[in-house]
């Protein structure tokens, strides 16, 4: 009869977490402020190189928090986000690599 007390007694006392409401808003802040540059950014600048690098970094940006945030990495171990971050460099290191290469077939011609 006294296990059965005891068990009743924890279960009463549960620990309820808090709401993450000012990590959710902070988030929230954070992409809309680089979605809002992104708007800026695009309507005035003229298209060339630097607009399309800008770009390709803002959204490298904002992937990485997303992933952080709401995929929880920015939680995890060194060595988790880093085996996931290194394979990611070298695919975009790839792509530019084969983009560049793939311009000068024809300026050759």
């Amino acid at each position: 009869m006294a296990n059965h007390h005891a068990h009743n007694h924890d279960s009463e006392h549960r620990v309820i977490a808090e709401p993450q409401t000012k990590a959710i808003w902070r988030t929230f802040i954070i992409l809309s402020a680089l979605t809002a540059l992104e708007f800026l950014i695009a309507f005035t600048l003229h298209h060339g190189f630097l607009k399309t690098s800008i770009f390709v970094l803002m959204t490298i940006v904002k992937a990485f928090y997303i992933v952080g945030e709401f995929m929880h990495l920015k939680h995890e171990v060194k060595s988790l986000i880093w085996a996931i971050i290194l394979p990611c460099i070298f695919v975009v290191w790839l792509l530019l690599a084969l983009l560049m290469e793939g311009g000068f077939i024809f300026i050759a011609r």
